[in-house]
C-alpha cells in the first residue's frame, strides 16, 4: 500500500509549473506527446485483477472492495528516464460495458482511446505518494466509471524545469 502523504506538509515541494500539469484538462497522452515533440511510449508493468480500495469504491460510487482489472505502466516522453507512473482502476462492472476494451490496448495509451471524438465527465483529486504529486482522475466514459491515476515522476519534474513549455 502506498502511503499518502499531507498536500499541507508538502505544498511548498509544487513548482508552479507542475501544478499546471496537475490540473490541466484533456489529454495527458497528447500533452506529453507535445512536450516530447512527438515521441511518447507506453512500458506496461503489469495487470491484474484486484480489489478496489475502499476509497476508490466509495469515489466510484461502486459496491465495497469491488474487483477490478488494474493496469499499471510507466510513460515516456523524449527521455530514457519514465516520466509518470500509470494506474488504471476499472471496476469489473465497466468492464462489462465499452469499457471493455481497455483491457486490450497493450501499449497503446488509454487516452488515445479516452479523449476520441469525445470529452468524458471527469472528477478530479491532487495527493502526494512516496513517488511523487499524483493526479487521480475518476472518469465517466460511455456510462463505464473508471479512475486513471498519474504519478509524475522526478524525470518530469527536472524536465519542466528546463524546458519552458506550456500546456
Amino acid at each position: 500500500m502506498q502511503k499518502i502523504q499531507s498536500n499541507q506538509i508538502q505544498e511548498q515541494d509544487l513548482t508552479p509549473e507542475l501544478k499546471k500539469w496537475l490540473y490541466a484538462s484533456g489529454s495527458l497522452t497528447q500533452q506529453l506527446t507535445d512536450l516530447a515533440d512527438g515521441l511518447f511510449t507506453v512500458e506496461p508493468i503489469q495487470e491484474k485483477y484486484q480489489r478496489m480500495s475502499f476509497m476508490d469504491s466509495r469515489w466510484m460510487r461502486m459496491p465495497a472492495y469491488h474487483v477490478a482489472w488494474v493496469r499499471e505502466s510507466l510513460l515516456y516522453g523524449c527521455e530514457q528516464q519514465p516520466w509518470v507512473k500509470a494506474k488504471s482502476i476499472f471496476p469489473v462492472l465497466s468492464l462489462q460495458k465499452k469499457a471493455r476494451i481497455f483491457k486490450h490496448i497493450g501499449k497503446k495509451p488509454i487516452g488515445r482511446f479516452l479523449f476520441q471524438r469525445t470529452t468524458p465527465l471527469c472528477e478530479r483529486r491532487v495527493i502526494r505518494l512516496e513517488e511523487g504529486w499524483t493526479r487521480q482522475s475518476c472518469y465517466t466514459w460511455h456510462g463505464c466509471k473508471f479512475i486513471v491515476q498519474e504519478t509524475f515522476l522526478a524525470s518530469f519534474e527536472q524536465y519542466i524545469q528546463h524546458h519552458s513549455h506550456s500546456i
